[in-house]
């Protein structure tokens, strides 16, 4: 809710700064994990000017997919646009993806 504040006082970060921390976090390139107790195979893509990020997922043991490309916008923010599903269900999977052994890393 707009306007919100924790008990410490401040205010929490939007469910966009959220989504935009925990993609980062993600290592470029593939991993695997699980996202709603599924194996999932994820690919990160970050491009060469660091303005597009691209995700593409899929359930290793189905055949559900995510992928998107996040655009960064001079002076306006970022762009998310979603490819299969709605925005609501590619930031509910970035935030509930849990990637497995490999160690995700910052990008820079």
């Amino acid at each position: 809710m707009p306007g919100t504040m924790t008990a410490s006082g401040k205010t929490p970060p939007s469910i966009q700064a959220t989504f935009e921390d925990a993609l980062a976090k993600l290592p470029d390139g593939y991993i695997d994990g699980h996202f709603g107790n599924r194996p999932w195979g994820v690919t990160v893509k970050l491009s060469e000017d660091g303005k597009r990020t691209w995700l593409y997922g899929e359930e290793l043991s189905g055949t559900d997919i995510v992928s998107f490309n996040l655009y960064c916008l001079a002076g306006r923010g970022s762009a998310l646009n979603p490819c299969e599903k709605s925005a609501a269900k590619v930031i509910e999977f970035v935030l509930g993806f849990e990637p497995g052994t490999a160690k995700a890393v910052a990008r820079p």
